[in-house]
């Protein structure tokens, strides 16, 4: 085929950090040009796609660093599709796998209409979720630097009386420990880092609120018992635009709480949750619950721990009652986060002859 092709265009790109491949084809499935293999960079994504025509298709997999080309490719009026990962994975098996490969079956599963995709969320969504994913590392960082205090104390044989070695007893302790050197340099720079970590994740706390200030569902899921600021930023963050999905169960879906599903023939297994999605939304919906009285969730998690728990051994089925109202939790965030106001909220459930609160 010729360079002045007249008809649209679809364009797969198989971005990396350093380089990417872009093929180019008709909507009949024939190569258009040669494939281009250029630096990764908006300059030479630009040059090469001027060769694509007016509004392409493009589909690129959602990898590392996929911004900037999406929003090079948006600038110049293509219509981008982001591949799902786990979708395209069956690429790994083929006999024969290399770049120009990929980027072709991704124009081809494009054109068909079969390309598994991921939602490209809107910039300021993006924004959004930088802020609360590093505020949640900054946690992470935290956490961990506390754990070496602890694990240093335990290599000296200190005995730690409070609860909380972090709190004003326990700076006290601190303050009076008397270590080798080794050990008491460990220790102060450690509690050096937990004072810079605090202020920055203090810093972020408040310029997220800052942000989130008139946003409507963000106020109304806070009023669920268990979710505060950082939940509910989270929930706001890495959801994004809650009307993409069809109903409170497809977002758990999403979120990865709901069983793996096999069928084949008359056999059908169900296995463990699948926990593709959003890590972030699965860890503040599950420690959202054992914070929370709110009835409709504390009653799931009592009805399924003692239904599920195994015979003798009172909170056996403990983690699937907390991921069970996870998924209870997530149904009234859907409907905070879509209508600004959750009715169920105003409707508290009916108490059956056991005391227990009918599901939700």
């Amino acid at each position: 085929m010729s360079e002045s092709y007249a008809g649209r265009q679809y364009v797969g790109i198989d971005l990396h950090r350093r380089r990417t491949v872009v093929v180019r084809m008709s909507a009949e499935g024939q190569r258009l040009g040669s494939m281009e293999r250029i630096p990764s960079t908006p300059e030479a994504l630009r040059s090469v796609m001027e060769a694509a025509g007016p509004a392409p298709m493009v589909v690129l997999e959602a990898t590392y660093g996929w911004y900037w080309a999406v929003e090079t490719l948006q600038g110049l009026g293509a219509e981008v599709h982001l591949a799902h990962p786990l979708g395209v994975k069956g690429f790994s098996y083929r006999r024969v796998k290399n770049d120009e490969r990929d980027a072709a079956d991704l124009a081809d599963l494009l054109r068909m209409g079969r390309l598994p995709e991921a939602n490209i969320a809107a910039e300021p969504v993006r924004a959004l979720r930088e802020l609360v994913r590093y505020r949640a590392k900054l946690s992470r960082w935290r956490t961990s630097a506390k754990s070496s205090i602890h694990a240093v104390l335990a290599k000296r044989g200190v005995v730690v009386p409070m609860s909380d070695l972090f709190g004003a007893a326990g700076n006290e302790l601190l303050d009076g420990l008397v270590l080798e050197p080794a050990y008491a340099a460990r220790v102060s720079s450690l509690r050096d880092l937990l004072r810079m970590l605090e202020t920055e994740i203090t810093g972020f706390d408040y310029v997220i609120a800052e942000l989130l200030a008139g946003h409507r569902g963000y106020r109304t899921i806070m009023g669920i018992s268990g979710v505060g600021p950082v939940f509910a930023a989270v929930f706001v963050a890495e959801i994004g635009e809650v009307g993409r999905f069809a109903g409170p169960e497809k977002l758990a879906s999403w979120a990865g709480l709901t069983p793996r599903h096999r069928e084949s023939d008359t056999k059908v297994h169900r296995g463990r949750i699948t926990k593709q999605g959003s890590t972030l939304v699965r860890w503040a919906a599950v420690e959202a619950v054992q914070r929370s009285s709110e009835p409709r969730i504390t009653q799931v998690r009592t009805r399924i721990s003692d239904r599920r728990g195994r015979p003798g051994q009172p909170g056996s089925g403990r983690n699937i009652a907390k991921v069970a109202a996870a998924r209870t939790l997530l149904s009234l965030v859907y409907y905070g986060l879509r209508d600004g106001h959750i009715r169920a909220l105003d409707n508290p459930p009916v108490l059956d002859s056991a005391t227990a609160l009918q599901p939700a």
